[in-house]
């Protein structure tokens, strides 16, 4: 059994970058062979993690619940959801791990594919799974001339497989686990996150006050939820600095800033660098 702890919040790409690659890849071996093949109870709070099992075994806790670990296997584990391993010595495998950013570049609302992701679970590796994962490791291990827009096409692929994975069991439309206002409230920052809505408008429109909003926001992720909003909006000024050619003004209107201004100072506060610097460490250029 996993030992009950304080929940704690990782970022494997570092407490200040806000992206160190692409995306990260690791073996199971790694890092858990490094603390005695057990990891404690986590989350991570803009990563989306994919770990396939291919040899060995163990069990994984997800939000509380204990699921056996039967190799060959794969785990979703999407953003913010509290999950920790036990693994059996030697047991070996890939773990792949997504930012927010790279996720939104290439999910697209309209096309259904983020709801099965978004759902935790364990499921048996196929074969195409597995290769795909094999040959997305060796790619991020490599320097090879276009690396990183490989890297995202095998993401892309990746995260397409897995979905068709969860969708073909009958998870899809199977009832959200968790709280059903806390889901409203999420598809609701979705919607409207480009509008700069206060947090009061959100409670009113579930009929709730905001103390409760909060309480139920902090329940589900361990944040408060005003910082569920700015988060959303931050995660798409970054997918703009990074994948699109707009200036930082430009952006600043699109997510429904009147002053560009203010938004350099909360995009700042949130990511401890000014758009223009974050577009510039990217690049390179100064």
């Amino acid at each position: 059994m996993l030992n009950a702890s304080p929940i704690r919040s990782y970022n494997l790409f570092g407490e200040t970058a806000e992206l160190a690659d692409v995306l990260h890849v690791e073996t199971i071996s790694s890092r858990s062979a490094l603390h005695d093949w057990r990891l404690k109870a986590h989350r991570h709070a803009r990563l989306h993690q994919l770990l396939f099992m291919t040899k060995g075994g163990g069990v994984a806790e997800i939000d509380g619940k204990q699921h056996p670990l039967p190799a060959p296997c794969f785990v979703n584990i999407p953003r913010g959801v509290v999950h920790g391993f036990d693994f059996k010595p030697q047991t070996n495998g890939w773990v792949i791990t997504l930012t927010s950013d790279l996720l939104d570049h290439f999910l697209l609302e309209s096309e259904g594919v983020r709801t099965p992701l978004e759902q935790p679970l364990v499921l048996p590796l196929n074969t195409d799974l597995r290769r795909l994962a094999e040959q997305l490791s060796e790619e991020y291990h490599s320097q090879s001339f276009a690396r990183a827009q490989l890297l995202r096409s095998l993401a892309g692929a990746l995260t397409a497989l897995v979905a068709r994975s969860i969708f073909e069991v009958d998870r899809a439309n199977a009832p959200a686990q968790g709280n059903p206002l806390f889901a409203r409230f999420e598809d609701m920052i979705e919607r409207d996150f480009r509008k700069r809505r206060p947090l009061a408008d959100y409670a009113r429109d579930l009929a709730i006050s905001p103390t409760h909003l909060n309480r139920i926001a902090h329940q589900s992720t361990g944040q408060a939820a005003s910082k569920l909003i700015n988060d959303r909006m931050l995660r798409e000024a970054r997918r703009m600095l990074i994948y699109t050619n707009l200036t930082a003004a430009q952006i600043a209107y699109d997510l429904g800033f009147s002053d560009p201004a203010h938004f350099s100072r909360v995009f700042a506060k949130g990511t401890g660098v000014a758009p223009k610097t974050f577009r510039q460490q990217l690049t390179g250029t100064k």
